[in-house]
């Protein structure tokens, strides 16, 4: 079933998984806890349907694609069709796709990457077993990039954690006093908001809350959802009329008892660790246990640090502007013991730089870290 390499694929197949993977984008912002999945149905290299998931209890992408071509009166034996992740083959909120494919007639089913989760793992060999021609690989890491948290929370137990990060050319991201706003121009923060609106939940720690007092949400981009926002608050010192409990879903991770004057509608989680600090692994599982794909990191350098410190940051989004601030200032990450030795530095994988607006972004994968 793998066995069709990159260069047996035609030029037709490429440009039909490419509108594939577009469609799939579409659902960016909304398919959480699924994964974002698109599809199209062809009949002698003409699409004739297609469709993408829009969100968890609807339709998966390939029951829209066959919906479509229904729709416009289209006959679905024979065609071949296109998806972005390996049809499922269980009973969930829906019914198997791999059911529907086959009553539906479907001669080729070329997928770009196989579902993850062990539960789907013999939906193409069911296909195959019915006499359908199963090729699986093309554009596989383009797939594999739309879904990094679906993959990692599936794979590991563990969200993929991306900490984004504003800083200057020498990399401070605040004056000593605290002032940060705005190191970056509008065409950075917004494009920032882009990222939070495809997250699962945005992080961060009491300490920028009680500095900035910062409301946490999608603000920039159109959304129909805002990300669950996550407080690690060891002590339990949020006020209770700060922004960030407004308007929301909130989580405040604690290592300690609720604070009784938060509102009722705060959910809380004490997750001490043996030293009395909130346990940070402890709370990414229970995050990926709770459905969270991505969970978007906007703290000060001491969460960054200990996140880092415990192996739990994946990818790091820097937004760097062209300035200089010093010393003293904030930098990106606080570590309690300096390094004795550049062996023990954390290495980065570059995997984007791009000019939004007058600043740079920066994309880069923790070296070693999970691909997922």
């Amino acid at each position: 079933m793998d066995g069709v390499s990159g260069s047996a694929y035609s030029d037709a197949d490429r440009a039909h998984m490419a509108r594939a993977l577009a469609l799939a984008e579409r659902g960016l912002f909304t398919t959480t806890p699924n994964p974002r999945v698109g599809c199209v149905v062809v009949r002698d290299g003409n699409a004739i349907g297609e469709g993408w998931h829009v969100r968890a209890g609807e339709a998966h992408a390939e029951i829209a694609a066959l919906a479509d071509a229904r729709a416009m009166g289209q006959e679905l034996r024979g065609t071949t069709l296109y998806v972005t992740l390996s049809p499922c083959n269980t009973q969930g909120r829906t019914p198997p796709c791999v059911d529907a494919i086959i009553r539906a007639g479907i001669a080729r089913v070329v997928a770009a990457m196989r579902d993850p989760g062990a539960a789907q793992a013999d939906g193409l060999a069911r296909l195959a077993a019915a006499g359908i021609s199963v090729d699986v690989g093309l554009f596989e890491e383009e797939a594999r990039e739309l879904n990094r948290g679906f993959i990692s929370r599936i794979t590991r137990g563990l969200p993929w954690v991306r900490s984004k990060i504003a800083a200057t050319l020498d990399g401070r991201t605040a004056l000593a006093n605290g002032d940060s706003r705005w190191i970056t121009g509008a065409a950075a923060r917004d494009d920032g908001h882009a990222w939070r609106a495809r997250a699962c939940a945005i992080l961060t720690g009491v300490g920028t809350v009680l500095h900035d007092d910062p409301q946490l949400n999608v603000r920039a981009v159109a959304t129909p959802r805002q990300p669950l926002k996550v407080i690690v608050d060891r002590h339990g010192e949020v006020p209770p009329g700060a922004r960030v409990l407004e308007g929301g879903a909130a989580l405040i991770v604690t290592a300690g008892p609720r604070n009784p004057a938060w509102p009722d509608g705060v959910d809380v989680l004490a997750l001490p660790d043996p030293d009395g600090r909130v346990d940070l692994g402890a709370m990414m599982r229970e995050l990926a246990r709770r459905g969270i794909n991505e969970v978007h990191v906007e703290s000060g350098a001491r969460l960054n640090g200990a996140l880092l410190r415990a192996g739990l940051i994946d990818e790091v989004l820097v937004y760097l502007a062209g300035g200089l601030i010093g010393d003293p200032a904030r930098g990106m990450f606080e570590f309690p013991e300096p390094l004795q030795a550049l062996a023990g530095r954390t290495r980065l994988r570059w995997r984007a730089i791009d000019r939004i607006g007058e600043d740079l972004r920066i994309i880069a994968r923790i070296e070693g870290g999970e691909e997922g």
